[in-house]
């Protein structure tokens, strides 16, 4: 994924809780919607025992209207509620990147 820089990168790092209680069918759900969103560009994630998803956006207005979309906030909530134990968001702007790639 390559991207015109300068742009925004929400980093989300977290601890899950045991059990899926729907988390599955909502990550799937949250990642089509932040797609029709104004303003993305993309999205990366891990998981083993930490989990990282980072999203990339074109400014902090779309991640502000990301933030605050409602479906999205009931998906919030019920992260606190039912899905991790732990987590800390972090916002970057990003001012450059490079890649490797093996042939």
């Amino acid at each position: 994924m390559e991207l015109q820089q300068p742009y925004y990168a929400v980093i989300f790092t977290n601890t899950r809780t045991e059990g899926d209680f729907g988390y599955a069918e909502m990550a799937e759900q949250m990642e089509r919607l932040a797609k029709q969103q104004k303003g993305y560009l993309g999205f990366e994630s891990a998981r083993s025992n930490l989990g990282i998803a980072v999203s990339y956006w074109e400014s902090l207005e779309a991640i502000a209207n990301w933030k605050a979309n409602l479906e999205h906030l009931y998906a919030q909530e019920r992260g606190k509620s039912d899905w991790y134990s732990w987590y800390k968001v972090r916002i970057c702007r990003v001012e450059r990147e490079y890649e490797f790639k093996s042939t």
